[in-house]
């Protein structure tokens, strides 16, 4: 069972603390809450005898990095310590790896899962790493420095390193550590979308448009929701059939309804807030499935009420979908070469280690397009 609220700081009694000894790097690290973070010198980071030390090549600045500047997801254990370097989204070169490691090498290319699995637990053992029983966020918790820095360390590296494909670009892979993966388990995986099937996306941040483009992909016909006519049009460009304005509409499930005939068969809030919760709810027709993809704010603190009598005279479903096991990346990397999914086309822009706080500050009114991705460290 996911150990929410208690995140374990240790796999197999072995802690993931590894000894920061002689070298220092470049990171930025949360010194106060909602305050621009501290480009500096730290130690930089030795492998653990299970882990290894990538060297960044990128990596994506996401809501969740947000959620933790902010200090929220207290409620979950997830708000982050004082001093925490944060960053989720990595892709980068191993540079060197501990003496048990035996599946990952120097020089390999890889990303990380920001749900760090033990590798030992039972779900990771059935191939659901990513409610580990042990589970560590990474960029969020001590135990876990993150990837807003020139190196990290990965745990347990033989089950949390995935190896990328040849050839492929880092700062392309960059939002496979979170959002592109994240929506891609919600569809293909928890979501059961046939194709011509009416997938209804709410909210179009970094997670809401790599489900855009992955719902397009597996054959659904979308309906894309936002505030920002900048996003729709982004959405559109990524596959979506239709769009709805939700600032400029009274009702936005009754407006997805009309445009689907009735309802969709499946709804995804991306976003996390009441409101995009019980949309997608109401989106819904007869036997739909809404997705619950963001995590929410300090408004809700976790609860949200839902529109349960509904729910059950039209037996709505309600699934939660949190990150993907590592064990199924290659299904994203096989679609990506057949030339069905573009992890590229949700990258906005790439920017340098000094601007990551410019762009979480421009996260707090929605200001941000797609994935942002820092290539220079």
């Amino acid at each position: 069972m996911l150990n929410i609220g208690n995140y374990n700081t240790d796999f197999g009694g072995t802690t993931m603390t590894m000894p920061l000894v002689g070298r220092s790097m470049r990171a930025a690290v949360l010194r106060e809450y909602g305050e621009p973070l501290d480009v500096t010198e730290v130690d930089a980071p030795d492998p653990a005898a299970d882990g290894a030390v990538i060297e960044l090549e990128a990596c994506g600045i996401c809501r969740s990095d947000w959620h933790g500047w902010q200090g929220e997801w207290d409620w979950l254990g997830l708000k982050p310590p004082e001093g925490q370097i944060l960053g989720h989204e990595p892709a980068g070169r191993v540079i060197e790896v501990g003496s048990e490691v035996e599946n990952v090498s120097e020089g390999d290319q890889v990303t990380v899962p920001f749900n760090l699995g033990d590798g030992t637990c039972h779900q990771c053992r059935t191939g659901h790493s990513n409610t580990c029983e042990n589970i560590v966020p990474l960029g969020l918790n001590e135990a876990a420095p993150g990837a807003f820095a020139e190196e990290m360390h990965v745990p347990v590296a033989d089950h949390n390193a995935v190896q990328l494909p040849d050839g492929v670009s880092a700062v392309d892979m960059a939002g496979l550590g979170c959002r592109f993966m994240t929506s891609f388990h919600a569809l293909a995986h928890q979501a059961d979308v046939d194709a011509g099937d009416w997938v209804v996306i709410h909210g179009c941040g970094g997670v809401g448009l790599s489900a855009v483009h992955i719902a397009d992909a597996l054959g659904g016909n979308v309906v894309a929701v936002d505030l920002q006519s900048e996003k729709l049009d982004l959405a559109e460009d990524l596959g979506a059939s239709e769009t709805v304005n939700a600032s400029e509409v009274d009702n936005v499930p009754r407006q997805v309804k009309a445009i689907t005939d009735g309802g969709a068969a499946v709804s995804v809030d991306a976003l996390g807030i009441a409101t995009t919760c019980r949309n997608s709810i109401m989106s819904l027709g007869t036997r739909g499935q809404h997705v619950q993809v963001g995590l929410s704010t300090d408004d809700e603190q976790g609860s949200v009420e839902l529109p349960t009598d509904m729910m059950v005279m039209q037996e709505i479903e309600f699934v939660g979908s949190l990150g993907m096991p590592p064990t199924r990346y290659d299904e994203i990397f096989r679609m990506v070469a057949d030339g069905k999914l573009d992890p590229s086309a949700v990258v906005s822009e790439t920017v340098d280690l000094d601007d990551v706080s410019a762009k979480l500050a421009a996260m707090s009114d929605f200001e941000t397009m797609g994935i942002p991705v820092i290539d220079e460290f």
